[in-house]
Formats: structure tokens, C-alpha cells, sequence
């Protein structure tokens, strides 16, 4: 884990896992990492493990949130599956960080459903956890809000397909016929649901129901849309939790990522940090020493107000050494790196806690992830019933064959 995701992600999560108000599940996304990495699977289940002791040392406890293993939860890969059938390709084609990604990593070859189909496996990641009449947060930075939409479409789409409308309540014939004729649906059902049809009441919202099954899914919105019911609420549609996370450019001074290997990671050694931020990336105005600067585009002075915001009269220093010209990137670097080395050192040193009981991080996941399937496994049965319908189906045989004992 690097700095970029700790500001980014961890750092929030910790303050919600304290909060009463929320029921927090944290995740190592393993089959994620197959997306790029599906070549040589040999580091994944080392790097699980020491990603699970940068949550644990970053502050994650596992007495206050479920902390589990993606692949511990097959519930996920048949949920992803089932999503996967609802979702246009389209959507997946026009996703920012999948043309992004094409674009910018060279080293491997992206080009597989797998990292195409990253959003719906997400999808399943968030969705799975979701309780009925409660809504269901994700804690984002404002450049992710576009992938939980995403989610929330999928998602959308998913309760249009598997889930049974609730239609309006009719209690005569002229009622279901009105409804059914503003929203569109009349001539789908046909002639028989019109009032001078014999059918009765029941039998024409047969007809109703049976014409909705056979409409697409852009049909089924657009009636209930226009009055004939809601839509049925199978799997609960996410909601960005935006968070204002600082922004943290990786030492190239594009977005801090593993992937361009521009980051510092939380276990970076007090002379990996001072070699790498010495040749960091800043204004590039300031092509002389004796050149003015603006802190404001300078990536390090991002840095500053991270690390060194406690330090008396630092940020103040930066700002004005830069713009006078009074301090040379040089110096102004190597303050920065000082101040990273002291906020670092105490994860550090949770981390080598826990690295020195690798038995006992196993055997935390291993509880978090039993946690996870079993709140996994029962949205499951209720997804399942509503795409197969084999409870229902099961009960009318059973129905049938006492009918026939009797």
C-alpha cells in the first residue's frame, strides 16, 4: 500500500469503522489483482498478506470492521456473473479508467474481459453487502464517484431484470386499462385487458405482468416510469460517500500508482524516502535555481501540506522560499522527506509487529472472511430465488404432488 491509497482511502475508512453509525467491510481484492497481473499469479498471495498488515498497522481493527479475502467469498464471482448478464458492453467500453489504463500501461497487455469487466465485479464487491430499507455507502474521492454510477446503473438494471415490479393497485377494469394505456404497455398486453374484454380483473393483470416479462429492459423502466408500478428493490443501489481526500501525486507528478511506479509505499525504508523524493518532479518553471516558483503546481508542496502542516512555520517557509526563489526544490524537498520519515515511522513500526506473526494476520483474514460469506450467502439465496425461482418452483411440485395424494 502506498501513501497515495493511506489519504486516499485508509486514512477514512478508520475514522468510519469508529463511527457507531456504520457497519464497515473491508476488502483484498485478490481476483482484481488477476486482471493485470493474470501471467504470474506467484506475488498475490504474499502481497494479500502484506496488504492485510498495512490495514491492520494503518488502524483498521478487526473487532470494529469485517476485514476479509475476495476470493475467501465465492458468493462474489457468482454475483459478478449474474451482473455481468444485465450489463451492455458499452458501458464497460466507456469507463475513463479502462481507456486510461490501455493508454498509460505499456508493460502488459490489457486487453482481456477481465480488466473490461473490472466494474461489474466491483459491482458484485459493493452490492453484495447491502441491506434492504438501508442504504448502502462507499467511501470515495471525487475522481471514483463515476465508478459507483457506474454501480448504480448496473444495479439498476439488474432490479429491472430479476426483480418483480410492484404495479399500482387496480380495483376495476377501466383503472389497470387507463394506467396501462398512458405508460405504454396496452398495446404489448393487447386486446384483452381492454374494459370490454370478458377476461376478469385477475386475468388481465395476468396479462399485464406477463406483457412487462417479455418487454427489454429500457421498456420495463420506461412504464414504470410513467406510472405502472415501482421497481422491486432485489439489490440496493450505491451511494458515493464523497470524502475530501487531499490530493497526492505520485512522484512523476501524474496520479500516485503502483502501476507507473511513482509511489512511496508504508514500508519504505528512511533511505528509499530520501532517494525518491530527492528526484520528485516540481514547477516546472523553476528550471534554474535562481528561478521563482508557484507552490500551488508543485507536486511536493502537496506533500508539504500532508507531512508537514504540524512543523511551526514550514508550510509558510515553503511558500515563500518557492516564490522568491529563496529556497532552491533541492531543500525544499529534503524538509519535506523528514517530515514523511517521522509520520511514517510509527505504521512502520506496527507493520513489523505484525510481520513478526504472519500465523496470526492469516488467521484475522480467515475471520473476517467467514463473517463476510455468511451475510454473503444470504444475499445470495434471496438473489438466486429472484432469478431462478426454485423455492417457488419447489413449492408448487410439493403443492402439486399432495394435491395428487389427496
Amino acid at each position: 500500500m502506498h501513501i497515495g491509497n493511506y489519504f486516499g482511502a485508509l486514512e477514512n475508512w478508520v475514522r468510519l469503522q469508529n463511527d457507531p453509525a456504520y457497519d464497515c467491510f473491508y476488502f483484498i481484492a485478490d481476483w482484481h489483482s488477476l486482471t493485470s497481473d493474470y501471467a504470474d499469479t506467484s506475488a498475490i498471495a504474499e502481497n494479500t498478506l502484506q496488504v492485510m498488515i498495512d490495514y491492520l498497522a494503518g488502524g483498521l481493527h478487526p473487532e470494529k470492521s469485517v476485514l476479509f479475502l475476495q476470493s475467501l467469498v465465492p458468493e462474489h464471482a457468482e454475483l459478478h456473473l449474474l451482473l455481468s448478464m444485465v450489463t451492455p458492453l458499452g458501458w464497460l467500453e466507456r469507463v475513463p479508467t479502462y481507456k486510461e489504463a490501455l493508454e498509460n500501461v505499456k508493460d502488459k497487455d490489457l486487453h482481456n474481459y477481465g480488466f473490461l469487466g473490472y466494474p461489474v465485479l466491483q459491482c458484485a464487491d459493493i452490492v453484495m453487502y447491502s441491506n434492504l430499507g438501508a442504504p448502502l455507502y462507499v467511501p470515495v474521492g471525487e475522481d471514483q464517484v463515476s465508478h459507483v454510477e457506474t454501480s448504480r446503473e448496473i444495479v439498476r438494471r439488474a432490479n429491472l431484470a430479476y426483480a418483480e415490479p410492484v404495479f399500482e393497485t387496480f380495483t376495476n377494469d377501466m383503472d389497470l386499462y387507463a394506467v396501462a394505456t398512458a405508460c405504454g404497455i396496452s398495446s404489448k398486453a393487447g386486446p384483452d385487458i381492454t374494459p370490454v374484454s370478458k377476461l376478469s380483473l385477475k386475468d388481465k393483470l395476468s396479462l399485464l405482468h406477463s406483457a412487462y416479462r417479455q418487454s427489454s429492459l429500457q421498456e420495463r423502466g420506461y412504464y414504470l416510469a410513467n406510472g405502472l408500478g415501482v421497481r422491486s428493490i432485489l439489490l440496493v443501489e450505491p451511494e458515493s460517500m464523497v470524502t475530501n481526500t487531499p490530493r497526492v501525486p505520485g512522484l512523476d507528478g501524474r496520479k500516485m500508482s503502483k502501476s507507473y511506479g511513482n509511489t512511496i509505499t508504508l514500508t519504505e525504508s528512511d533511505a528509499d524516502i530520501r532517494a525518491k523524493t530527492k528526484v520528485m518532479v516540481t514547477d516546472p518553471a523553476r528550471k534554474r535555481r535562481t528561478d521563482p516558483g508557484n507552490p500551488d503546481v508543485c507536486p511536493v508542496y502537496d506533500w508539504h501540506k500532508l507531512f508537514s502542516a504540524d512543523e511551526p512555520g514550514r508550510l509558510e517557509w515553503v511558500r515563500r522560499g518557492c516564490t522568491t526563489a529563496g529556497i532552491g526544490c533541492i531543500e525544499c524537498k529534503a524538509a519535506m522527506a523528514e517530515n514523511l520519515i517521522k509520520w511514517i515511522a510509527p505504521i512502520r513500526e506496527r507493520r513489523v509487529n505484525y510481520e513478526k506473526h504472519p500465523a496470526r494476520v492469516l488467521e484475522l483474514l480467515d475471520e473476517g472472511s467467514k463473517k463476510a460469506r455468511a451475510v454473503a450467502q444470504g444475499t445470495m439465496e434471496r438473489v438466486r430465488e429472484a432469478v431462478f425461482g426454485w423455492d417457488k418452483k419447489r413449492k408448487e411440485i410439493d403443492g402439486s404432488a399432495g394435491s395428487a395424494k389427496a
